[in-house]
């Protein structure tokens, strides 16, 4: 059992040297990686692609409604919002009074 143990562990630190060590003499960078980009460095250096035109429709957006409250304070949110309408307290139930 404890050789077995052992050899697992051999094993793995003997794979681990297998990739270790390949990756550390690689002088070149891989491929996708670099300053030339994800082509491998096959050419020159590409533009970039055009950025999208003008949103149509202007600002504000048409169905925009701005927000009860900006939060640009450390104030909370409770103090610069108005309080709820509580609902009116319920009168209690009246037993029935049985005359005799």
């Amino acid at each position: 059992m404890l050789l077995t143990v052992a050899g697992m562990h051999l094993l793995g630190l003997v794979c681990a040297v297998a990739l270790i060590v390949p990756a550390l003499r690689a002088s070149d960078p891989p491929p996708g990686s670099g300053e030339h980009g994800s082509d491998g460095g096959s050419g020159p250096p590409t533009d970039p692609p055009p950025r999208p035109g003008r949103p149509s429709g202007g600002l504000p957006l048409p169905d925009a409604v701005p927000a009860r409250v900006r939060l640009r304070d450390h104030g909370r949110l409770s103090e610069l919002l108005p309080g709820s309408e509580r609902r009116p307290a319920r009168e209690p139930q009246r037993t029935p009074v049985h005359a005799r």
